[in-house]
């Protein structure tokens, strides 16, 4: 698919949210690949508030993004976190690569990322007029800022996406809103145990068994949540102790 045709796929994707099922950790999942495929960077994270202001992570296109990204919420600082509290882009960059982290901002997040190999971030505030509900982050594995065009087209695709939840969160009592939240977070932990039972019982990657999750989740026309519980709960239902390669989890999707 040409890359303007991708481009104007992703946008209709990301402003289908007023829908009864709408799922907002497969939305941003899908706003997280569409980054990666779209733009010049290796991978991507998504950081939500709750109905108190408090950042979480909600997204991630890979276990390493996955894991800088809760580094961060962890020590209060890096770029992703400076994106939402001071509501601005926020680039980072390693300038030389195997020098002392201690020189460079966020010391802890710059020697995590490098030891992830990733050696640039830019942090795109999710916002829309004066409201920020989060921050789209962008990982790449080559130092240096990222372009104007990629960034402002990745802006493009976090004010999208931040109007699609605002519009959905309108609709919505304010109430029901909080409990949605609530639940995402709670069925974040389900998907990374299943995620982690996944990779142990398949031996494969985190990134491999979230794949394989996803395609079940897809083959069987079900919630991502509803799946994970299944594995948690009924591995021998949905994982044969004979094993099953992810390839074959997937299936075509």
């Amino acid at each position: 698919m040409a890359r303007e045709e991708a481009l104007v796929q992703a946008f209709v994707d990301l402003a289908d949210t007023l829908v009864e099922d709408f799922d907002i950790i497969e939305f941003l999942n899908r706003l997280a690949g569409h980054c990666v495929s779209l733009l010049d960077v290796d991978a991507a994270g998504i950081l939500l508030t709750n109905p108190q202001g408090r950042l979480h992570l909600i997204a991630a296109s890979s276990e390493k993004a996955r894991l800088l990204e809760l580094l961060q919420l962890q020590g209060a600082q890096g770029p992703c976190v400076t994106c939402y509290t001071e509501r601005r882009r926020v680039d980072y960059s390693d300038p030389v690569p195997g020098a002392s982290a201690d020189v460079l901002p966020w010391p802890r997040f710059a020697m995590a990322a490098r030891q992830e190999g990733f050696h640039g971030v830019c942090a795109l505030p999710m916002r829309h007029n004066r409201q920020v509900i989060g921050a789209l982050n962008l990982f790449r594995t080559e130092a240096g800022v990222l372009d104007d065009r990629n960034a402002a087209l990745g802006q493009a695709l976090a004010d999208i996406a931040t109007l699609g939840i605002l519009q959905e969160r309108a609709v919505r009592q304010r109430e029901v809103l909080a409990e949605q939240l609530q639940h995402a977070l709670d069925s974040r932990v389900i998907i990374d145990q299943a995620k982690g039972f996944l990779a142990h019982r398949l031996n494969t990657s985190l990134d491999e068994a979230f794949r394989a999750l996803r395609g079940l989740a897809r083959n069987s026309n079900r919630k991502l949540v509803d799946v994970a519980l299944d594995v948690v709960t009924q591995p021998g239902t949905i994982v044969p102790d004979s094993g099953i390669a992810p390839d074959r989890l997937v299936g075509e999707s």
